[in-house]
């Protein structure tokens, strides 16, 4: 039986030098793995269009650069996550041309979107506040 640590490492893996957001797993339930991860995923995806519509790239981009290159999400990780968030109706996409002059798939906020990401950020930032409590050095 691994470490219940394993299953934290999940969310923020290196390749290389860098930490990702990708395939890599060391929890044993693929479900459990999963949910984590797309959660985490989503919700960074949500926040990065809250400034505006922005194509794929874009948005790894975005995260990489907010995080310091703290997260370094994947292809295979990224269009996945919009899919999920395009059926939600938590995003809309459309078909547009990039600065660079390529045709690119620009992603936007939804109104549903909106309203899904001051949710799940009431709970992400109660979550910080308790690991916070808990990691605490005791006074």
């Amino acid at each position: 039986m691994r470490d219940r640590d394993d299953f934290y490492k999940i969310a923020l893996t290196c390749k290389g030098n860098l930490p990702y957001i990708g395939s890599m797993s060391t929890v044993e339930n693929l479900s459990e793995r999963l949910g984590l991860l797309q959660g985490t995923l989503e919700v960074l995806i949500l926040r990065s269009l809250l400034l505006g519509p922005n194509h794929a790239y874009g948005i790894a981009q975005f995260l990489k650069r907010q995080s310091e290159h703290e997260f370094v999400v994947d292809n295979g990780s990224l269009y996945p996550a919009l899919q999920r968030l395009l059926q939600r109706k938590w995003i809309a996409a459309q078909w547009k041309t990039s600065p660079n002059s390529r045709r690119a798939r620009y992603y936007s906020l939804t109104p549903a979107g909106r309203k899904q990401l001051a949710a799940a950020t009431s709970k992400w930032q109660r979550f910080a506040q308790a690991m916070s409590r808990i990691l605490a050095p005791e006074a």
